[in-house]
């Protein structure tokens, strides 16, 4: 019975491989024992051994592992990507399995090295390292993304662009974005495709930004807490809690953030917690909860007309400042996924989810008070078929979310009660409540032509509505806004061609149709009936590039050429101080080139020394636009910097030193769309060094130290184009960026 038992355990353990980055089994590993010379392949991560003695471990992108196995223990074999390995492994936008050399879209990933290069309080310093990617800050709390300037035109905050959570919606049904609330200490990377080139993700007209989570290793337990201060009150604290064993995992992240702002009225203070799970109930399934809760107060200072922004940057603008306004937002997510395989050729993914939003936003003109509650499901299959000796690789699947928005606006008496030096919530203005709804239906595949060529192939159909109720009481001053609003379904194709010229170069295309939907807010007109006529922007992205190696693989580039082509421009016209209505008022071009390089100049146990760069040059023009009586044809796109360059120096030394500095140069940008008044280009440099050692050898230490904008270079970090001044007020155009500041830090790392 012993010799049994014995028997038993060497042909039934199972042994995992990883990404020591962020824990997600390694497929397709090739692995040799030395000492008979035999190889087999994991395909899906796990594998079994019969024999003891030394085993490798081999995958492109990654570092040769070599470790000494007993068939009588059960192992989790973590391995480490190689540095800026350009194939590092991506679940890209098409949900198939390959990896970024494979893409036929403009595909970039930013790990979490990339996030760490600064502190981890804003995420825009990471983000405007993708060339196309573009990240204005007017404060922690107030930013705007644009991706190939699709979301330019957005007054506040970031709009057509959808983001995930994992494989949760971050982007409501208005398509309106925030990914400030999140903590970016416990992101593991961001994928962002750019353009409209993904279709399984709802083909979104400037691109897709995903958040994945970290997820701690399985039998692997600690505790991680970092504090860092800085310039401006800036002070955080940031707890991790790991623990694995053989089948679950669980990580837990907390964070506590505050600043006192480099201006006026900008005080901030944000808690956030974030908690992933991943459990492998067996071989075939796999579970994972994912969850994350925010509460956010933050003072608003608004922006600054030319004047203050040249003499007083540090001033907030009077009526944000003598109301004290502010938001104070509480949100969460939770998400729930199985991973299904039925067997090497056929694997179905399912997601549901619920999240909600709880704000109250004190402003001059009046105080906002709304609520958000939305749940949803996204289901996926993904497999592979064998047709004549050619693999074919497909997804297909469908998406869907309901929000039902609540929201009141109340006058703000601060103008009557001033010795208050706050908001004074006075007799309700408007009650609505709002529903809704969206899904898509999405397919992809991809095609192996020849050895040598691929061909993707993907189809999005997308159907959004609007249910408005108005509640508030009718008058001849409040007329009766309720009605509904439902979208023509949307069919959005794309086809992409892959080639690869050698085992170092390949080449890329893709045709590609994808959409932005309208808000409800936006379809009202001024009398509360709802503008029928308005359409969605469409638009049509083409592009080719290439990707590729040289210097003995020492050095990596990227290079894209493409052009967006949009209709239907929606313009927000402004009515009042806080009253839009939207209007289709023309058509883009926006062509670009997108460039990023890393050089490795070497790469022993002793230094690591390598260089990045990217470069993104935008020739974006209004083909046709006429807004009103004023015609704005062939005038640069507002809101878009004419280019923009960042170059960097990473370094990291056997004794425990790393640090790294990077410059970046921004050009010119249109504020007006008359083209009549632009900012001015700026250049900003930032450094970060520090000091990362074994204390005990279970205890880590990582101490460092950063500067800011290095040469205390005045500029605009935000820009509010066509801003309109009221009464005898000049335009509030300019948000200011934080002069010289620096921040520092200190984290221990226990692991059990």
């Amino acid at each position: 019975m012993l010799v049994t038992q014995v028997y038993f355990c060497q042909t039934t353990n199972l042994n995992r491989i990883i990404d020591s980055e962020n824990g997600i089994l390694v497929s397709e590993v090739e692995i040799t024992q030395l000492q008979n010379d035999s190889t087999f392949t994991s395909n899906t991560g796990f594998f079994k051994i019969k024999t003891s003695g030394l085993y490798t471990f081999n995958k492109e992108g990654y570092i040769l592992k070599t470790l000494k196995l007993n068939p009588q223990n059960n192992y989790v074999v973590k391995l480490q990507k190689q540095p800026n390995a350009l194939n590092e492994i991506v679940i890209n936008a098409s949900h198939l399995p390959m990896e970024l050399k494979a893409s036929t879209s403009s595909v970039s990933l930013v790990s979490s090295k990339a996030i760490e290069r600064a502190n981890t309080v804003n995420i825009n310093e990471a983000l405007n390292r993708v060339p196309g990617v573009f990240m204005q800050t007017g404060a922690l709390n107030t930013n705007r993304i644009t991706i190939r300037g699709v979301g330019s035109r957005n007054l506040f905050g970031t709009s057509k662009i959808r983001a995930y959570f994992k494989d949760i919606p971050l982007t409501n049904g208005s398509g309106e974005t925030s990914l400030e609330d999140f903590e970016l200490g416990a992101l593991s990377r961001i994928e962002i495709t750019k353009g409209a080139t993904s279709s399984t993700y709802g083909a979104g007209l400037g691109g897709v930004i995903r958040l994945l989570p970290k997820t701690s290793s399985f039998n692997s337990t600690g505790f991680e807490n970092e504090t860092s201060i800085g310039s401006f009150g800036l002070f955080k604290n940031l707890s991790q809690i790991n623990y694995g064993n053989a089948s679950n995992s669980y990580k837990l992240v907390y964070s506590n953030t505050k600043s006192n702002g480099f201006r006026e009225n900008n005080d901030y203070k944000r808690h956030a917690l974030t908690l992933n799970t991943v459990h492998k109930l067996n071989a075939k399934n796999e579970l994972s909860i994912l969850g994350t809760f925010s509460d956010l107060k933050a003072f608003i200072p608004s922006s600054l007309n030319e004047t203050d922004f040249a003499n007083n940057p540090e001033s907030a603008a009077f009526t944000w400042k003598q109301s004290r306004g502010f938001e104070d937002t509480k949100r969460g997510i939770i998400g729930i996924s199985l991973i299904h395989k039925f067997n090497e050729k056929l694997e179905q993914s399912t997601s549901v989810f619920m999240s909600f939003r709880n704000s109250y936003e004190p402003r001059p003109f009046n105080i906002l008070d709304e609520t958000v509650f939305g749940y949803g499901l996204r289901h996926r299959i993904t497999g592979n078929l064998t047709v004549n000796d050619k693999k074919i690789n497909w997804t297909s699947g469908i998406e869907f979310f309901k929000d039902n928005y609540k929201y009141q606006t109340f006058e703000n008496l601060y103008e009557d009660f001033p010795e208050a030096n706050s908001s004074i919530k006075g007799v309700a203005l408007s009650n609505f409540k709002e529903k809704r709804y969206y899904y898509n239906l999405f397919f992809e595949g991809r095609y192996p032509v020849t050895s040598k060529t691929d061909v993707v192939f993907g189809i999005n159909y997308n159907k959004t509505s609007y249910n408005l109720d108005d509640k508030f009481p009718v008058s001849s001053t409040n007329p009766n806004e309720s009605g509904s609003f439902d979208f023509k379904g949307l069919v959005s194709p794309k086809l992409g061609v892959l080639y690869r010229a050698s085992t170092a170069l390949t080449i890329y295309g893709n045709i590609s149709h994808g959409f932005s939907p309208l808000s409800l807010e936006e379809t009202l007109l001024p009398n509360g009936q709802i503008n029928t006529n308005l359409n969605p922007e469409t638009g049509w992205n083409f592009e080719v590039g290439t990707r590729g190696y040289a210097a003995k693989n020492r050095l990596q580039y990227t290079v894209a050429v493409y052009r967006l082509a949009i209709k239907n421009l929606l313009v927000a016209r402004r009515t009042s101080q806080d009253e839009f209505i939207g209007v289709n008022a023309g058509k883009t071009h926006n062509d670009g080139l997108e460039a990023e390089i890393n050089y490795t100049f070497t790469n022993s146990k002793d230094l690591q020394l390598s260089a990045f760069g990217s470069y993104a040059l935008h020739l974006y023009k209004f083909k046709d636009f006429i807004d009103d009586n004023s015609d704005f044809s062939g005038n640069d796109l507002t809101g878009v910097p004419q280019d923009v360059l960042n170059l960097g120096l990473d370094f990291s030394s056997k004794v425990g030193m790393y640090g790294n500095i990077n410059f970046q140069h921004v050009g010119k940008m249109p504020i007006t769309d008359s083209n009549s008044l632009f900012s001015e280009s700026y250049s900003v440099s930032n450094i970060k060094i520090g000091y990362q050692n074994t204390l005990a050898p279970k205890l880590r230490l990582n101490a460092f130290l950063g500067v800011n904008n290095i040469f205390n270079t005045a500029y605009a970090s935000q820009i509010l184009i066509n801003a309109t001044g009221f009464g005898n007020s000049a335009p509030r155009y300019f948000y200011p960026g934080n002069p010289l500041n620096y921040y520092s830090g200190l984290a221990l790392n226990y692991s059990f």
